[in-house]
């Protein structure tokens, strides 16, 4: 997990796929290999709204590409509030704290 942004309105964490996991099963060879999936995603938690997206699959890889983008060229946060503020339609789940 990596958190990419915060602010008073939008947290944005980058969920990744444990590589120290793969490594560790790599080295058991007398256990069979556990099938594994290893996907990554996006949370996006709208704080005004108290609701969160979780974005994988063709949305991370687009959201991705918009993070690339903003990489390439350094965007202001007004930019990048509008463009999270675009997510916030999706955005159905409720924040629960565990």
């Amino acid at each position: 997990m990596h958190m990419l942004y915060d602010s008073e309105s939008f947290v944005v964490v980058h969920m990744q796929p444990d590589a120290d996991l793969s490594e560790g099963a790599k080295s058991k060879a007398a256990e069979p290999p556990v099938p594994q999936l290893p996907r990554h995603g996006f949370e996006i938690v709208d704080k005004r709204s108290g609701k969160e997206v979780y974005l994988d699959g063709s949305w991370a890889e687009m959201f991705q590409q918009q993070i690339l983008e903003w990489q390439r060229n350094t965007p202001t946060q007004e930019e990048v509030e509008d463009t999270l503020d675009g997510y916030v339609g999706l955005a159905q789940n409720p924040v629960l704290v565990h």
